[in-house]
């Protein structure tokens, strides 16, 4: 398993995550910030945990961030 978190008010909605993972991220219509699908929210922090298939194309995502707002980390 893998944990995927988000500091979503620091996104500034460059849309690299969407386009390297459109499974997992989506661009906001309302504020035009990326949103980390089907994750919860807990004081403006997105948070899922997934299977490690989703590994890979995460962490390319949080490597393409330019505002280091994702992480992926393994936690099993």
């Amino acid at each position: 398993m893998i944990r995927i978190i988000q500091y979503r008010d620091k996104c500034i909605g460059c849309n690299a995550c969407v386009e390297i993972n459109k499974e997992r991220w989506r661009i906001s219509k309302k504020d035009g910030k990326s949103i980390l699908l089907r994750a919860r929210s807990k004081k403006g922090i997105f948070i899922i945990e997934v299977e490690d298939e989703e590994y890979c194309a995460n962490m390319e995502a949080a490597k393409a961030c330019p505002a280091k707002i994702i992480k992926v980390e393994k936690i099993k």
